[in-house]
């Protein structure tokens, strides 16, 4: 009988934001426009580094990887918790669901070594300039971002298997917009302590590794910057560091506030809140960040909109 019990499960229901009654459809209205401008914002970032000649760069390659990243990220989780917004039906069915984590868990994962990678480019940058190009060529660029995709997808593999490894009972109800790891495995009929160890292990593989690397890296990056003697020199320095910087404070705060600590200090309402922070509005933030902060982003989308605008009528 508890065979079956275990075997019974095929679908999920995804509660999401069901017990906000009447709100929710105001909710779907909010998040459809964070959605499609995160869409927008990332498809012209993408664009316009690929137009624009002079963004050709290490620095602007990572942002280009960095945003296409993030536009298959909303792709995993924005749809389906757009249509659970006006649905009755809030199921997904088992194998749904283990795509759902996987892809998630891939892209965030890959997200957050593209992030670090785009700190060792600026460490060169900054702290060796004269062998920049050579240090940081396309080829040092590609091994990176190829390194960073397989790691985070090797990792989601491990991931993957021991959430959907775990036997599950009579509940199938997740109490999440998504199927997140916490919310799955606590549904879990046996004892998932080991496992949740192992995944609290390569959480702070994935997150604490590469900040701590990234941190390493501005140690040295504010101390050649201080040596500089131009004041000018010196914020121009900083102005290149700034819109990363703030990316990974959002990035790196966010992730480590639910995926670094234990699946028992789990709570439903506080995290849902904080998941829509690093599921729906940083994947917004981060191009945002390098549009606004970044005059040489700003002044070649002014040229490539100049060069495709409609010729003036006479």
């Amino acid at each position: 009988m508890k065979r079956q019990n275990q075997s019974a499960i095929t679908e999920f229901i995804l509660l999401g934001f069901s017990n906000l009654g009447h709100l929710q459809i105001l909710l779907f209205f909010i998040f459809l426009l964070v959605y499609l401008t995160t869409l927008m914002v990332n498809a012209t970032i993408m664009t316009v580094i690929r137009l624009d000649r002079a963004l050709h760069t290490p620095m602007y390659f990572f942002l280009f990887v960095l945003s296409c990243s993030e536009t298959c990220y909303t792709l995993v989780i924005m749809p389906k918790m757009l249509t659970n917004l006006l649905s009755t039906s809030l199921t997904i069915s088992f194998s749904a669901c283990a795509a759902q984590l996987y892809f998630f868990v891939g892209l965030a994962c890959t997200n957050c070594f593209l992030i670090a990678a785009m700190g060792y480019d600026r460490y060169v940058a900054i702290c060796n300039p004269l062998n920049y190009t050579l240090i940081v060529s396309r080829a040092t660029c590609m091994q990176l971002v190829f390194a960073s995709t397989l790691c985070g997808f090797l990792i989601s593999v491990v991931v993957n298997v021991l959430v959907f490894s775990v036997p599950f009972c009579a509940s199938n109800r997740i109490n999440h917009f998504f199927c997140d790891i916490s919310p799955v495995i606590k549904l879990g009929c046996t004892d998932t302590n080991q496992k949740e160890m192992v995944i609290f292990f390569l959480s702070i593989l994935v997150l604490l590794v590469p900040f701590v690397l990234i941190f390493i890296s501005y140690v040295f990056i504010v101390s050649t910057i201080l040596k500089i003697s131009s004041v000018e020199g010196q914020h121009k320095a900083f102005a290149t560091c700034a819109s990363h910087l703030t990316v990974v404070i959002v990035h790196y705060g966010c992730a480590s506030f639910i995926y670094l600590r234990p699946t028992s200090l789990y709570s439903s309402d506080k995290d849902r809140l904080v998941a829509v922070t690093y599921t729906v509005i940083t994947p917004l933030l981060n191009p945002l960040v390098y549009t606004l902060r970044n005059k040489e982003v700003k002044m070649a989308l002014r040229k490539v909109l100049s060069r495709y605008s409609f010729p003036k009528t006479i």
